[in-house]
């Protein structure tokens, strides 16, 4: 039997008085900076950092009214006072504004449309196939059903990304998915958008000239300099990266600078040359990198690539990597580091983030999904490599057999994405970071088991934690780094 209600709360009179006779806390979270500060943050993701006595102050109210620190917190929504007329509904706006992602609900969807690849990369996600077994490409008939699946999304901006294996090598399937989306939203009227992330093996002047006239966007890999990208990347005649960069500027011939961009994977060999790997990007006229660490999922765990190296040891690769991008800006060239310009937009933006990864629910589904080359269906391109492996968990339904409405509210989907909650994760609640990470329940799946995972022993956690550590301290330490790091944020 619960305890009467005014032995739960205190009379309304007191609450009014306090803020009368000082300030009353808004919700917070901290955590440990350094030896010596800590970063508090609130609900909507503002920060202050301030040394341990002076947090101590704000906690038992000692804080002088007007001051510097007394200001800042105000004005961040920190604590609440007299003057504060308006704080409760401002803070309540920026909420709303943090969480719009998940009302906007599926903008990526993503077809794989081969299996078949020519490359045989060891870190690689999926079960790639043999260049000419065709038994493992998507038919008309599902990709069809995938985009009246795609449709039925309330999302205002539809990107559609054909992926493999390498898509290239089932490219008129992609020209028919192409024009019938395109026919489709003419009664649609969505902002439709293609990708389609190729190793440019296969790019020729009928592809360019069908991705120029539908104005279709090109994602690839770049690893780093030639040896180290064929060594990464190897496919017959080991000319990988002489492919890979002769097509960067073929498609840029046509298409224009702006149309390709380049993502790299961390693999051991890696791990000594993230300076080389930098100057590579600069070398070809690249504006921004992702250092991107290998994922547990997939060909990547069958060949034990995954277990290469360390979160350590990654986490030195990075913060040297950051480094050295801080430095080439500083020189007048600007490179921004993709990773840490998603949490610098968490962090100083009213925005959330469209990266499945970062949200809370994760975004698995409700940001992003996924159609095989078999009509099977899953909550993200993660769990289609999980799937590869034999685990399909994630696994939503098929094209054939089900549903929109009975994938999207399956349990498969439900049940990790109540799970992955950040708000209410066991540690995720009060960690002084959470208004920036997620709750990755794929990740945790693959490698703990379950969707929530033990943090303590989660390489994902240590990474984002390690990562936001470091990008704070440069905010508050670096004056010059500050300013660099603030024209990464983009609107």
């Amino acid at each position: 039997m619960g305890l009467p209600v005014s032995q739960r709360f205190k009379p309304l009179d007191f609450y009014n008085q306090s803020l009368i006779s000082g300030y009353q806390l808004l919700p917070f979270r901290f955590i440990r900076l350094d030896a010596k500060r800590y970063v508090l943050t609130n609900e909507v993701g503002e920060y202050v950092v301030l040394p341990q006595n002076l947090l101590q102050d704000f906690v038992h109210k000692l804080l002088v009214p007007n001051s510097i620190v007394y200001n800042q917190l105000k004005s961040k929504h920190f604590l609440l006072d007299a003057d504060s007329s308006v704080a409760l509904d401002l803070l309540a706006l920026k909420y709303r504004t943090k969480s719009m992602q998940i009302a906007n609900f599926t903008s990526l969807h993503m077809f794989v449309v081969t299996l078949r690849c020519d490359h045989s990369c060891p870190y690689c996600q999926v079960s790639r196939q043999s260049h000419d077994r065709t038994a493992y490409d998507m038919s008309a008939a599902y990709a069809h059903k995938a985009l009246e699946f795609t449709f039925q999304s309330p999302a205002l901006n539809i990107k559609i990304e054909f992926q493999g294996g390498e898509p290239l090598l089932n490219f008129d399937l992609i020209k028919e998915i192409v024009l019938a989306a395109k026919q489709k939203n003419l009664t649609h009227q969505k902002n439709l958008q293609f990708v389609i992330a190729t190793n440019l093996s296969q790019i020729n002047e009928e592809i360019l000239q069908f991705c120029l006239e539908h104005d279709i966007l090109i994602s690839t890999s770049l690893d780093g300099s030639e040896d180290l990208h064929n060594a990464n990347r190897p496919r017959p005649g080991m000319n990988s990266y002489q492919s890979t960069i002769q097509g960067i500027q073929r498609v840029r011939s046509v298409l224009g600078i702006d149309k390709v961009g380049a993502l790299m994977t961390t693999t051991k060999a890696s791990l000594p040359r993230v300076t080389e790997i930098i100057d590579e990007y600069i070398r070809q006229d690249f504006h921004s990198i992702f250092l991107r660490p290998l994922s547990p999922y997939g060909f990547a765990i069958k060949t034990k690539t995954y277990e290469a190296y360390t979160t350590l040891e990654w986490l030195e690769f990075y913060k040297k990597g950051l480094d050295y991008i801080l430095q080439i800006n500083k020189q007048g060239y600007q490179l921004v580091e993709d990773y840490t310009s998603i949490f610098l937009n968490k962090m100083l933006t009213p925005f959330g983030t469209s990266y499945v990864d970062l949200q809370s629910p994760a975004g698995i589904g409700i940001s992003a999904i996924i159609f095989n080359h078999d009509g099977e269906v899953y909550a993200s391109d993660e769990s289609r490599m999980l799937a590869e492996m034999g685990d399909k968990t994630f696994r939503l339904g098929n094209l054939q057999t089900d549903t929109y409405e009975q994938m999207m509210l399956s349990d498969a989907l439900l049940d990790p994405l109540e799970q992955s909650l950040c708000e209410s994760s066991p540690m995720c609640q009060d960690c002084g970071f959470q208004a920036y990470c997620g709750s990755d329940p794929v990740y945790h799946h693959a490698t703990q088991g379950d969707y929530v995972g033990h943090k303590a022993f989660s390489g994902f956690c240590k990474k984002n934690m390690e990562i936001l550590r470091h990008i704070i301290t440069l905010l508050e330490d670096d004056p010059e780094a500050k300013e660099i790091l603030f024209s990464w944020v983009r609107n």
